[in-house]
């Protein structure tokens, strides 16, 4: 859906248009089921925020004021009610985000999705699956929002929470990281043709 065509269908939802609202929903559940199955690796969990989420919207919908980007406003929006339950979920542990992900780095890609994206052979997608799954969780977030989610860098940033400029330096670090295992010969053999 493109940026014109999303602001009109937001438009009308906002005015209260179901059909409006039940676009959105189509839409972006899909995506934003993913990306929380990503952040939480609860199905109940995320299916009961992202629920509560949409519910949310349309309770507020003349409160949300003028948005600008519609797919990262609801990617960033869905992201913090995630974490916010997720929080809840962990009231008797410590809770900070950096550390949520780090110790239960659940953040990683599927090779089912890597076949949807690209057009590698079994051994090959099994291979990238382990190089990505071998980066930071906040690299393979980057990655998977920028590649898999088509969100702008500046977009990323919102999303995350974090400066324009740490997305770029984070995606050049994971690069940098992925070019090195297979500049040093790692699995070199693995991208060069049967």
């Amino acid at each position: 859906m493109n940026e014109a065509s999303e602001k009109i269908l937001w438009n009308l939802f906002v005015e209260g248009d179901l059909k409006a609202f039940s676009s959105l929903f189509k839409n972006y559940y899909p995506q934003l089921h993913n990306y929380g199955l990503k952040i939480s690796a609860n199905a109940t969990l995320t299916e009961d925020c992202l629920q509560s989420f949409f519910v949310y919207l349309h309770k507020n919908r003349k409160n949300l004021g003028d948005i600008k980007h519609i797919k990262s406003y609801l990617f960033i929006s869905f992201r913090r009610a995630l974490l916010k339950n997720l929080k809840k979920e962990r009231v008797f542990t410590s809770y900070d985000e950096d550390t949520l992900f780090e110790k239960a780095p659940v953040f990683e890609f599927s090779k089912e999705e890597l076949l949807i994206q690209q057009e590698f052979s079994n051994i090959r997608t099994a291979t990238l699956s382990k190089l990505l799954n071998n980066l930071s969780v906040r690299e393979r977030e980057v990655i998977y929002l920028k590649y898999y989610s088509d969100l702008s860098t500046r977009e990323i940033a919102e999303v995350m929470d974090i400066s324009y400029q740490s997305v770029l330096n984070t995606l050049q670090k994971a690069f940098n990281k992925l070019r090195n295992r297979i500049e040093n010969g790692q699995i070199r053999q693995v991208f060069q043709k049967s």
